[in-house]
């Protein structure tokens, strides 16, 4: 995560190919959140997709993710296919993890 003011917090940023990217906010809801936390070690998250933690930079990585909530890792979710996307630095994912549940 980057862009955040504590470690708990930030844009989503994903490192596929020997890059870093990021998460476009297209369907990132609540599912997403807490798969993106949990492949950090959270127990679980909150999205935030009204760019809350600035723009990245680099590719944006993965558009239309949709998880069911339960994935290990995003890579598991259904996406559009790594690096196609329809959006714009504007609209990186950003999620708050939780320290406990």
């Amino acid at each position: 995560m980057a862009g955040g003011s504590h470690d708990l917090e930030g844009r989503v940023e994903i490192y596929h190919d020997g890059e870093w990217g990021t998460v476009c906010n297209d369907y990132f809801d609540t599912p997403e959140a807490q798969v993106v936390c949990r492949q950090l070690g959270y127990p679980g998250g909150t999205p935030f997709t009204d760019n809350q933690f600035g723009s990245g930079t680099g590719r944006i990585w993965l558009d239309n993710l949709e998880c069911i909530g339960t994935e290990v890792k995003l890579s598991y979710c259904n996406a559009a296919h790594w690096g196609s996307n329809n959006c714009g630095h504007i609209e990186d994912a950003g999620v708050e993890c939780l320290l406990n549940e």
